[in-house]
């Protein structure tokens, strides 16, 4: 019988009864059960938050025949069962203030079918204060809450701020139940993908302890490199067989495509759980976890500030700016960094700095073929073809066929980009070298307003300078007297110098000059 793999299972008792294969994290499910009372733990998408409350939950119930086998069956002795309230915010499309309360009610009239009502609490928060005291009082069971996705209102109403305000109100009140009801409550875990702060709606649970970025934790989701082959080994020889890669060939393309995830300072990478699955499961390497959903409010977030793109591959922050994201801040790389689209990848212990990129290829492509169609005057449809043009021209030596088709994606630029064009002019440039840079070998310097820039091809070197409202002539001008091709005096392949000059009243490239080394 083919191995079963958890795609998309997101409850403990179907993998376990349905025979999938689990990653035994359950040691450390023990550790968190039994070490304090109230956590958060902020993770990307499909990384396994939902497989944790579940197991959580089975574990609370007492459920031990299904432990049989992992850690924590030999780790508890006790098995208590008690009183679980699970709540699911995943599944619901926030889009009026009715949304959030009508799952909130939903969900408050099942447990009431349970434990009772009372006609004095009025207010959702209120009627979740009495459920829990009921629970308690009923079950002599102290109550385990948890909740899942507990941000998804408020990321859905991102640049929405009337309906984040009713969000975080509401969210606010509704939460605030945890810290009242502190002596009826055992456990609570809430996780989310990311951590709204401040003013927001963590403003009164200072009871919760932020395990997003402990030590302790960084294992409890995703897939490590020694699970990958504790668990996957059979699986890893497989996928080199079908797609005729020797087995470290195929383990370095894992850990290119799907690694890379560090939750704090010189921990461990973990791998993204369903991307690796998929892959295990289909024999082969796709962008599984990425194209699952694409980040349009992120995207968002880049135009609505103008942020320079290239920036996103240059960042140092501190903690507090990861941390947590201010609903009113115009800084979107607190978003970026806990939605999983960048990672730790170094860390300053002299001034407590973090430095961000990319966690691996997979999630660094699909960021940036997302970016292109929202940025250029693209269709999504067409993106991948344009680039896939643009590689055989430069393959090609074709140089007046590549400006005709970038002219292209500047064309319509809208009006009201008109205080930050030249912003707007190097975010296409960066997206569609940085997309090339795929396929072919490109070197660049990026800053505000100009890009040096070299791409190498097997026949080829090009060595382009890029000028806003002055001329080509001054590009070339440029590249001689910094000597930009000095260092392929002595190369067998044709070197083309090139100017190009952006026209502000055109809105679009104005002017290209070709000049060949001789």
């Amino acid at each position: 019988m083919s191995k079963l793999y958890p795609v998309g299972v997101q409850n403990f008792e179907k993998v376990i009864l349905g025979g999938y294969e689990y990653v035994d994290k359950t040691a450390l499910i023990y550790q968190l059960f039994n070490t304090g009372s109230y956590y958060f733990l902020s993770r990307p998408r499909r990384f396994g938050k939902s497989l944790l409350l579940s197991t959580l939950e089975a574990y609370a119930q007492g459920k031990k025949e299904l432990f049989k086998g992992l850690a924590l069956e030999k780790l508890e002795k006790d098995w208590t069962v008690y009183p679980v309230l699970h709540l699911d915010l995943n599944t619901q499309k926030y889009d009026t203030p009715e949304s959030l309360t009508s799952i909130l009610n939903d969900n408050l009239c099942t447990w009431e079918s349970r434990y009772g009502a009372r006609e004095s609490e009025t207010s959702l928060s209120l009627r979740f204060q009495g459920i829990i005291r009921r629970a308690c009082e009923q079950t002599g069971r102290r109550v385990v809450i948890l909740i899942d996705e507990y941000d998804k209102p408020m990321l859905q109403a991102i640049g929405n701020e009337a309906l984040q305000n009713e969000y975080r109100s509401t969210l606010k009140a509704f939460y605030g139940a945890l810290k009242s009801m502190d002596g009826c409550i055992r456990f609570a875990l809430l996780t989310g993908v990311t951590k709204f702060g401040k003013v927001s709606v963590f403003s009164d649970l200072n009871n919760l302890m932020d395990i997003s970025m402990d030590d302790r934790y960084v294992e409890i989701c995703g897939i490590s490199e020694k699970e990958i082959h504790t668990y996957f080994e059979e699986d890893i020889h497989a996928l080199a067989t079908a797609t005729g890669l020797t087995y470290e060939e195929t383990c370095a393309e894992l850990k290119s495509n799907y690694d890379g995830y560090h939750f704090t300072e010189n921990a461990v990478g973990m791998y993204n759980p369903f991307s690796l699955l998929n892959t295990f499961a289909k024999k082969k390497f796709g962008s599984y976890w990425f194209e699952t959903g694409t980040p349009t409010y992120l995207v968002e977030l880049l135009k609505l500030h103008h942020y320079p793109i290239e920036e996103l591959e240059h960042i140092v922050t501190s903690q507090p700016v990861l941390d947590s994201i201010d609903t009113a801040s115009t800084d979107p790389i607190p978003v970026i960094y806990q939605s999983g689209y960048l990672t730790i990848k170094g860390y300053n212990k002299m001034f407590e700095n973090y430095t961000l990129g990319f966690p691996n290829r997979e999630v660094e492509q699909g960021f940036f073929k997302f970016l292109l169609p929202n940025y250029a005057s693209v269709s999504v449809s067409k993106s991948p073809y344009q680039i896939q043009c643009f590689v055989e021209e430069v393959m090609a030596g074709k140089v007046d066929d590549f400006f005709e088709r970038l002219k292209t994606m500047f064309a319509d630029i809208p009006y009201e980009l008109a205080r930050d064009r030249e912003v707007h002019y190097q975010n296409i440039l960066y997206i569609i070298f940085k997309l090339m840079g795929f396929y072919v070998q490109v070197e660049y310097h990026t800053s505000r307003g100009r890009i040096d820039l070299v791409l190498q091809t097997q026949d080829y070197v090009y060595i382009m300078e890029f000028k806003l409202n002055g001329s080509a002539d001054e590009a070339l001008a440029q590249i001689r007297e910094k000597g930009y091709a000095a260092p392929f005096a002595k190369d067998s392949r044709t070197v083309y110098k090139i100017g190009v000059n952006f026209s502000d009243e055109l809105r679009n490239i104005q002017e290209v000059k070709v000049e060949m080394e001789s």
